[in-house]
C-alpha cells in the first residue's frame, strides 16, 4: 500500500531517501515493529496529546511510554491527556485513524519527539496505513520535520 499522499509528495519534494516497508496489517507500535521486523527503539509511534487546549503530536519509540508529567513540563503546560482518535481524527485527512506519520508540520501540529528517538541514524514510522512503514535517516526527519526535543518518555 503506498503512503500518505501528503507525506510522499513532501520527501519526494525534498529529494529525501526513504523505503517503504510493507507488513501485515498491525495496530499497535510494537505489534506492527515486529511484523515488519524492526526493532522496537527505531520504530517511532505517535501519540497526540491535548494539553491546556493545543493539540500536540508526539512521537516516542515503540518500547517507550509517553509520560505526560514530563510532556506538562517539557512544554510548560497545566494540564495534558490522551486523545481519542474522534477528537482528530479530521486533522490527518489523508491517513488511516492512529497511522499518522510524524511530521506534524504537514498538518499544522507542533511536535515534540523524546530525544531516545535521537539514538538512532534511523528511523522506522506509520506511512499514514496500518500496513506499511516509512524508514529514513534520522538526519533528514530532524531537518524537515523540525520538532522539539525532549525528554518526555519512559522506557516500558
Amino acid at each position: 500500500m503506498p503512503i500518505c499522499r501528503r507525506l510522499k509528495k513532501y520527501l519526494d519534494d525534498h529529494r529525501v531517501e526513504y523505503s517503504i516497508l510493507p507488513h501485515a496489517p498491525a495496530y499497535t507500535a510494537q505489534e506492527t515493529a515486529a511484523s515488519a521486523h524492526v526493532r522496537g527503539r527505531e520504530m517511532i509511534k505517535c501519540i497526540m496529546v491535548s494539553g491546556d487546549g493545543r493539540h500536540t503530536l508526539v512521537a516516542t519509540t515503540a518500547n517507550q511510554r509517553l509520560n505526560l508529567d514530563k510532556l506538562k513540563k517539557a512544554l510548560g503546560l497545566r494540564e495534558a491527556h490522551l486523545e481519542r482518535e474522534e477528537e482528530f481524527r479530521g486533522q490527518f485527512e489523508d491517513c488511516e485513524p492512529g497511522a499518522m506519520p510524524p511530521f506534524g508540520n504537514l498538518y499544522g501540529v507542533p511536535m515534540v519527539v523524546d530525544e531516545a528517538v535521537y539514538e538512532d541514524d534511523e528511523i522506522v514510522f506509520n506511512g499514514g496505513d496500518h500496513a506499511s512503514l516509512v524508514k529514513m535517516r534520522f538526519s533528514d526527519f530532524e531537518r524537515l520535520a523540525k520538532p522539539k526535543k525532549a525528554a518526555v518518555a519512559d522506557s516500558l
